[in-house]
């Protein structure tokens, strides 16, 4: 396996969270664990292809922790790991400079 190298925190950072959805889940465990159709539900848009190959890409790089319980029917939750919340952490302040400033990013035209 190929060792990861970054030129800077930001590039490290960056491909961990990359993507459009990952942030969103990250947000959404943020209130604790939740089962796969909660997490659906959850953050709108994504298809369940979606979701289940950015979990695994999260529970890869150790920010999602999924439990699997030996009942009938079978439960799955998944979780942040102190890395996942420490990720999110650092996401608040980006979430407040989005919410300031939405209507004037929205007021853009798509590319």
């Amino acid at each position: 396996m190929k060792k990861r190298s970054y030129t800077c925190g930001l590039d490290a950072a960056v491909d961990v969270v990359g993507g459009k959805w990952k942030a969103l889940i990250l947000w959404s465990l943020h209130e604790g664990p939740r089962r796969f159709g909660e997490l659906r539900r959850e953050v709108p848009g994504i298809s369940e292809k979606s979701l289940i190959l950015q979990l695994r890409e999260m529970e890869h790089c150790g920010l999602v922790h999924r439990e699997v319980y030996k009942q009938v029917p079978p439960k799955v939750e998944y979780s942040l790991t102190e890395l996942g919340q420490s990720l999110n952490e650092a996401l608040i302040p980006l979430g407040d400079w989005g919410e300031k400033h939405m209507k004037t990013i929205e007021a853009i035209p798509a590319a």
